[in-house]
């Protein structure tokens, strides 16, 4: 297919601010009163689209081109999404690293990029010194603000010259895009190679699935996403809050920003709308223009479901937990009232968790189980309705490869034809209906001399009992095919046992529950952890492999 530029996921912008030019597009704090209160400030589409525009001509001035791989260390602001629509523009390919993964795994990741262009706040700047060998790939350094730093040209985006309207440039289709890192909740963290095709696709598949468009109200709490907001035309209000820990985000900065800017949907981790939707039940504070919660990063309990759609959101208001991953999203989609009214009960029996049916585009499968990679695509692998395998998907959303990582591409990916699968990491099935049943991640299952036991499934049946906030299945002992199953227990605030005596009476209880139902009956022994070690980018996800490694060192050799 010939380059255009409407494979260019920059494109929407201008179109935006042609159709709209008035219309609001971005909302951000720029400080907190004497009340504790926001002031925000914001661009219309034009006035973005313009800032983009002067972006792109100092980019391009400083010597940026297409396909320049350029690391962005910019907090979430107007600047950052009006230099990350300028890389697009320009073609060139920006690198997104979560800083909240730790600054060890940040120059990892750096290093593993090879970027050749910089731009940053001057404390980034700071790690380039410190830090100079991570950096050797980097040609071009940029700083943003208004002060300079030594060795790095400011970014000067200010210049009357640069007014004038920076032409889109024209892209194939499978051009890069951009590179986006996985958090590394399983292993190293990887970068994921996105296409133009891939970002487009993505658009279009959540306004049709979220009915997403122009004058809906966007509250991203994860910064990337509001790129997504933008592309579709909606308002993006980027709440005050740290991106990187969900889970500890102060309740009243998500709905300060939900109240004063008429909220209509809003992305994120269901760690922290569990902790948003149960402070908003004690104090009896609906939402009334949230139409819409998408919570992704990890399964999402049916309590967070019922609590937001009873007593947080207006009446016909939706939940949604798509599933996917960095490197195919989404892929499948659930809504909160279907897992309420279908399959909660059978979660909490230790079916696994539901999360929806597979998206038209997309097709997924379940094939035998293997810690092997797997060169081309075979029907026989495919398992019948029903049966845990390995979940493996291919369509138009599943990126091809991770960037500079040809052993991880080998080991996550199966040629078909012109086509690739994509090796989710995880294990479930597939139902009659043709839903994917989540069972856990496929890292995480625990072979014992009993057969396999799968966390999420037996997870739920500890997580139901009282005192416990959440669970994690664990195995120790050197011969990872043949291991003793522990549960790890996080009881609740205030239901932690302090003493030998009520210890045993907890643990009493958990293992009358596992012995109770067939697929934790063989799990005999429990060990209590006062806060289990989770993923950056969501909280949500639990390192279990931490967990075993702590619990080989409490149980011993």
């Amino acid at each position: 297919m010939a380059p255009a530029v409407g494979h260019n996921i920059a494109h929407f912008l201008p179109e935006w601010a042609l159709a709209s030019p008035s219309r609001s597009a971005l909302q951000v704090p720029c400080r907190r009163g004497g009340t504790g209160s926001s002031a925000w400030t914001g661009w219309t589409f034009a006035e973005l689209d313009a800032a983009c525009d002067r972006q792109a001509h100092a980019l391009r001035r400083l010597g940026v081109g297409r396909g320049m791989l350029t690391l962005l260390m910019v907090k979430p602001g107007l600047s950052f999404y009006a230099l990350t629509f300028a890389l697009f523009k320009i073609g060139a390919v920006p690198v997104f690293i979560d800083p909240g993964m730790g600054w060890l795994s940040f120059m990892g990741c750096v290093r593993q990029s090879a970027p050749e262009a910089f731009l940053g706040i001057p404390a980034a700047h700071v790690l380039r010194v410190l830090f100079p060998a991570r950096f050797r790939s980097v040609r071009l350094k940029a700083v943003l603000g208004r002060l300079p730093f030594p060795g790095a040209t400011r970014l000067a985006a200010d210049d009357g010259a640069l007014a004038e309207a920076f032409p889109t440039a024209a892209v194939e289709p499978e051009a890069p895009a951009a590179v986006l890192f996985t958090t590394g909740s399983t292993g190293p963290a990887k970068g994921v190679a996105y296409t133009h095709r891939i970002f487009v696709t993505q658009v279009e598949l959540l306004r049709r699935e979220y009915g997403i468009g122009p004058g809906d109200v966007d509250l991203p709490c994860f910064p990337l996403f509001g790129l997504f907001s933008t592309a579709l035309g909606a308002t993006a209000v980027i709440p005050d809050m740290d991106p990187s820990r969900p889970a500890q985000v102060d309740p009243r900065r998500i709905v300060e920003p939900v109240l004063q800017h008429g909220v209509t949907y809003s992305f994120g981790s269901p760690s922290l709308w569990a902790r948003v939707g149960r402070d908003c039940a004690q104090r009896g504070q609906r939402l009334p223009t949230l139409k819409r919660v998408i919570m992704a990063g990890a399964p999402v309990p049916a309590a967070v479901h019922a609590t937001l759609l009873e007593q947080v959101l207006p009446p016909g208001a939706q939940t949604y937990t798509p599933y996917g991953a960095t490197e195919a999203l989404p892929v499948t989609t659930f809504s909160g009232r279907e897992m309420l009214a279908e399959t909660a009960a059978a979660t909490r029996q230790g079916a696994g968790m539901c999360v929806g049916r597979p998206l038209a585009e997309n097709t997924v499968r379940i094939i035998r189980i293997s810690d092997e990679a797997l060169a081309h695509w075979r029907e026989e692998w495919v398992l019948p309705a029903g049966q845990i395998g390995e979940v493996v998907v291919k369509g138009p959303v599943v990126t091809a490869q991770y960037h500079r990582l040809p052993e991880a591409t080998r080991r996550a990916k199966i040629a078909d034809g012109d086509t690739v699968w994509h090796r989710m990491g995880d294990v479930g099935y597939l139902d009659e209906r043709g839903r994917l049943w989540f069972c856990g991640r496929l890292a995480h299952r625990v072979q014992t001399a009993h057969g396999t036991l799968y966390s999420v499934r037996c997870e739920a049946v500890f997580n139901a009992v009282g005192g416990v906030r959440r669970s994690a299945l664990v195995g120790v002992g050197p011969d990872r095919t043949n291991q003793r199953p522990i549960m790890v227990i996080e009881p609740e605030a205030g239901a932690f046992p302090s003493t030998g005596r009520r210890r045993e009476a907890f643990a009493t209880r958990l293992l009358s529950a596992g012995a109770a139902n067939d697929l934790t009956r063989t799990i005999r022994s429990v060990l209590f952890h006062r806060a289990f070690p989770v993923d950056i980018r969501h909280n949500a996800k639990i390192r279990r492999e931490v967990l075993a490694q702590w619990a080989q060192r409490r149980l011993g050799p």
